[in-house]
């Protein structure tokens, strides 16, 4: 590890991470990540050293010109802390990097050395795979985890996956194993538009990490990106009858499937984002608002340890789609896949459903 700058002293601190690579289809969940470190102002105060994770041929540095000073930037993964302000503060620390090429175990040991001497009380990972899901309908967005206990307090579903996983599920199992609750989000993007970058599905996280931690997300510019991202997809899809054809068959699939589980769920999840949205205090000079609930802290009291945890989510409304994860970023689901697999870049996985908004909605999980 490089320490760039001192440890901070951080204030209720959920770690939230992303990878690019396998696990990062369209690269919406690193965007994610950068979406958070530059609206919050994240401040850098470590990396991993590049040599011990990266082969330098898969993963290339870079050279550029800083005053007409040669420089390089090697690939590698930093971590920032934000401090959201308000009544309540706390602190998001980010971690954003590449899937490493090697040693993923002490990979994972060190960032957890860290999430220990930070006090971090949660894990959140985040994630997007290719799906047979339409880009005219929300992003499906699903949580998972492989810990019982915190399957059964915050509603996400456990996790039965077997076979080849990401550096997403592998940390996922450290914290598991460190006794670190984690939680992994997954956005699934449409195979046949799976360049990044999807505006669309970065929201879909965005929204759900919102809900999942209960904070007020600046969203900027997204959500004008997103619309703009369909409509340029409408156009494509317009001009080739037969990608408007599957897209109809994969609408009508997925309404389908969506009907019997329609209820008042979704509209009172929309209802309480746009009341914490409305929040007074709570823009950007005031850091967003913290949702919290009897007017205690955003992170209630778990009787049996006396640790605070995070407050429970809504029951997700929506059937998840199904698919298998363990297809590359370049492939497409087998059709007629059973559902419950963990997701890699190419498939969609396990998890429950959550219609967050018109710009996500849920679906696919891993581990």
């Amino acid at each position: 590890m490089i320490e760039l700058e001192g440890v901070p002293e951080l204030i209720d601190p959920v770690m939230v991470a992303a990878f690019e690579g396998w696990n990062d289809a369209g690269d919406a969940a690193s965007t994610a990540v950068a979406h958070l470190d530059r609206e919050w102002k994240g401040e850098v105060f470590a990396a991993l050293d590049a040599e011990d994770y990266y082969d330098f041929q898969v993963n290339r540095p870079t050279v550029f010109l800083d005053n007409g000073v040669r420089k390089i930037t090697w690939p590698t993964t930093r971590l920032s802390v934000v401090r959201i302000g308000g009544d309540k503060p706390r602190d998001l620390v980010l971690v954003r990097g590449i899937e490493p090429s090697m040693r993923w175990r002490s990979f994972c040991n060190e960032l957890l050395a860290f999430a220990h001497e930070l006090g971090v009380e949660m894990v959140v990972i985040l994630g997007a795979l290719l799906g047979d899901t339409p880009h005219t309908r929300p992003v499906p967005v699903s949580g998972v985890t492989s810990d019982p206990d915190l399957a059964r307090t915050m509603d996400l579903e456990e996790t039965r996956y077997e076979g080849p996983t990401g550096i997403v599920g592998i940390l996922q199992e450290a914290c598991t194993h460190a006794g670190v609750p984690a939680v992994s989000l997954w956005a699934a993007v449409p195979h046949y538009v799976s360049q990044p970058p999807n505006p669309k599905a970065t929201l879909a996280l965005l929204n759900r990490l919102e809900d999942l931690i209960g904070l007020r997300i600046p969203l900027g510019e997204l959500p004008e990106d997103a619309r703009a991202w369909q409509l340029g997809v409408d156009q494509l899809a317009a001009e080739d009858s037969e990608v408007a054809e599957y897209v109809q068959t994969l609408e009508e699939a997925r309404d389908t499937a969506e009907l019997p589980e329609a209820s008042g769920e979704a509209i009172a999840r929309e209802f309480e984002r746009y009341l914490r949205r409305r929040e007074p205090g709570t823009g950007p000079g005031g850091g967003p608002g913290v949702a919290t609930e009897g007017g205690d802290s955003p992170f209630l009291r778990d009787p049996g340890s006396g640790r605070p945890r995070p407050p429970k989510p809504e029951r997700p409304a929506q059937a998840p789609a199904p698919g298998p994860e363990s297809t590359p970023p370049d492939s497409v689901p087998e059709p007629g896949a059973e559902p419950g697999a963990e997701p890699g870049p190419g498939g969609t996985a396990e998890g429950s459903a959550d219609d967050s908004s018109d710009e996500s909605g849920s679906g696919d999980s891993e581990k």
